[in-house]
């Protein structure tokens, strides 16, 4: 592990710089922090108010669990939509597969991460838009639409909920990875309600007893 220096209008912000394997290549990715365990999580969010490092650039589970489904997906020519970006890892694998790939999220300093990491990993094909679920303004359809660890704030549910609805292109698919939130399980089952069909695939992430479990759930319209 190496580490870079960000340069922000806030300051100067260290980034570590990590190797993984995720479909039978390494990849190199910075981030502000790896969140993986439950410990970890909690002293990441109880410290963040006052260190500064943006929890959005940080390496969560559900990232990693996400790239490894999408690893394992034929992608050739997939219009796919990554919502709330973070380092952009998922999306990176997705493009690396010959997906279309849209990277999205509301921060312009967590866009320059995702582009410093596919710069890294050699991937030059993706677009980077900035975009706010609560103010969107989107009308392409996509084969596609992922997102990891969206689903934590209720109160973002609905626009969320527009948006799967008004972008997602016929037979399309939304996969979302998720670290088994409770307001996370309640939107799937209420999406499952409405008559969305959902399925799931689990991945356990990390090396320390104990891993930790994420689920992949792929939504399609009923």
């Amino acid at each position: 592990m190496t580490t870079e220096v960000l340069h922000t209008t806030a300051g100067d912000m260290p980034l570590e710089v990590v190797q993984l394997e995720v479909g039978g290549r390494t990849w190199t990715i910075g981030h502000t922090g790896a969140v993986i365990s439950h410990e970890q999580e909690r002293e990441f969010l109880l410290g963040e108010s006052t260190s500064g490092r943006p929890y959005g650039i940080a390496l969560w589970p559900a990232a990693i669990a996400l790239a490894h489904e999408v690893a394992s997906r034929d992608l050739a020519g997939k219009r796919t939509l990554e919502l709330g970006a973070g380092t952009g890892l998922p999306g990176i694998v997705a493009a690396a597969r010959g997906a279309r790939v849209v990277q999205t999220d509301r921060q312009k300093l967590v866009l320059h991460v995702c582009k410093q990491n596919a710069e890294r990993n050699a991937v030059t094909t993706i677009e980077h838009r900035i975009a706010d679920w609560t103010a969107w303004e989107d009308a392409e359809r996509y084969d596609l639409i992922i997102g990891s660890d969206i689903l934590y704030a209720a109160g973002l549910h609905a626009p969320l909920r527009r948006i799967f609805e008004d972008n997602l292109a016929p037979n399309g698919v939304v996969l979302l990875a998720d670290p088994f939130r409770e307001p996370s399980v309640r939107l799937l089952e209420a999406m499952e309600a409405s008559g969305w069909r959902v399925t799931m695939d689990k991945w356990t992430v990390g090396v320390t007893p104990p891993p930790r479990p994420v689920g992949v759930f792929a939504l399609t319209r009923g």
